[in-house]
């Protein structure tokens, strides 16, 4: 396979508007159906994503006319791995070393579930990156992550998702490389839930559920001051993530509390900085189109 040396110089005579996940291009067309400014394109990049695949993704329990939110998911995933595509192609060649990939814990009962999840484990570097592989970041992206969502919905047993253990046992061996940046991108509700995982010291707890929101007393007027004069909050089990960065998207607060949002906000901020995160957005549930410009902003800021 032709070798591509991705200098600035060569990017000029190739579009950087890349469309990886339209077919068939012709020469004088841009490749990309996205058009990313140019970067400097210095940092190693180490992405990783979490899925929330709890009963959130129902579409029969959760349905949304806009668009479903496994969809919603779907576009996310295809938007993050059209940036990361984007960020190699403003790399020299000699400077690439970066690397994408996705987490599921707990693992449905998907008994392809380890070969879709290697698909998605791409890695670059200065001896494996040609064009044709960068090209397909984005189209295994859309297409395996859709089949993943499938299958998780078809199994229809919804554990939960183990957000808070993901964090306790694996992002530090699993999400942050030494000489990169580290980032972590949540896809989830904002609600943490599993049966396995359910301790309360105080008023910190490993879960948050609509149900709990309520028990707290967090649905009327005064949650604010509850919650930060009693502690309340997410137990934290790791103090020592200052060399990543977390984006957490799809957040769906229950449209009952008017204060939920707000809770939902709180409990992460808190736990996010007293883990010592280095940065951190939390942003709402809404359609891929328009938080194409926050997961560009932050996975390709200077």
């Amino acid at each position: 396979m032709k070798r591509y040396f991705l200098t600035l110089t060569i990017l000029a005579l190739i579009p950087v508007v890349l469309s990886s996940c339209k077919e068939g291009p012709k020469s004088e067309e841009p490749m990309h159906d996205h058009e990313f400014p140019k970067v400097t394109a210095n940092e190693n990049l180490n992405i990783s994503v979490l899925l929330d695949l709890s009963d959130r993704i129902n579409p029969q329990k959760y349905p949304s006319p806009a668009m479903e939110f496994y969809l919603r998911d779907v576009g996310y995933l295809k938007s993050i791995a059209e940036n990361f595509e984007a960020h190699i192609m403003n790399k020299k060649m000699i400077k690439i070393d970066d690397k994408i990939q996705v987490f599921i814990d707990p693992e449905p009962s998907d008994k392809t579930l380890n070969k879709k999840l290697g698909a998605l484990k791409i890695s670059f570097n200065r001896n494996n990156v040609t064009k044709e592989g960068i090209l397909m970041t984005c189209k295994k992206y859309d297409s395996i992550s859709t089949l993943i969502y499938e299958a998780a919905i078809n199994d229809d047993h919804y554990v939960g998702s183990d957000t808070w253990r993901f964090f306790k046992n694996k992002v530090n061996d699993y999400c942050i490389e030494d000489n990169h940046r580290n980032i972590l991108v949540v896809l989830t509700d904002g609600y943490i839930y599993h049966k396995d995982t359910k301790i309360k010291e105080g008023n910190r707890t490993t879960y948050l559920t609509p149900q709990d929101v309520k028990r707290f007393g967090f649905n009327k007027p005064g949650w604010k001051d509850k919650f930060e004069q009693q502690d309340f909050g997410f137990i934290v089990p790791n103090k020592d993530l200052s060399n990543l960065e977390v984006l957490v998207l799809g957040i769906n607060p229950d449209d009952k509390n008017p204060y939920e949002e707000d809770i939902i906000r709180a409990y992460w901020s808190k736990w996010l900085n007293e883990m010592n995160v280095k940065n951190f957005e939390i942003k709402q549930a809404d359609l891929p189109s328009n938080m194409e410009k926050v997961i560009q902003g932050f996975i390709l800021k200077e």
